[in-house]
């Protein structure tokens, strides 16, 4: 709640360096990130969560149990298919949108010759906690 985010570059009379410009209106769109590129203006916590720049926002003294609580979530579900679809959204924001489809439609399918995907799909059948190996 007390962060706060900016791009403050113009104001120092340079642009952004490490592709600020490009991952910015990727997170937030064009008008809301050329406003914030143009102008350097701050962005506090509750507006950075409104337009998408941040996913939540939380006390500070609540941030470490915050991101452990949102990791073990993470770490709980199979984890080819969590590598992969970070696969697929990583490349597919480089790529067109039918090409990004295409990488998905492979990374979906890849998916289908693992022992978790199998695991899980029975234990969601069978209402019971899937017993993931990473295989």
């Amino acid at each position: 709640t007390k962060a706060v985010f900016a791009q403050p570059e113009v104001g120092l009379g340079i642009t952004p360096g490490y592709a600020g410009t490009q991952r910015l209106p990727r997170l937030i769109g064009r008008g809301m990130a050329a406003e914030m590129l143009y102008t350097a203006r701050m962005v506090k916590a509750d507006e950075a969560l409104r337009i998408g720049l941040v996913n939540r926002v939380v006390e500070p003294e609540e941030l470490e149990n915050a991101a452990l609580a949102t990791a073990r979530l993470i770490a709980s579900k199979a984890p080819i298919a969590v590598r992969r679809v970070k696969e697929a959204l990583n490349q597919g924001l480089e790529v067109d949108f039918d090409s990004a489809n295409e990488m998905e439609s492979l990374q979906f399918s890849l998916c289908f010759t693992t022992h978790d995907q199998k695991e899980a799909m029975e234990a969601f059948l069978q209402k019971r906690e899937a017993k993931l190996e990473n295989k």
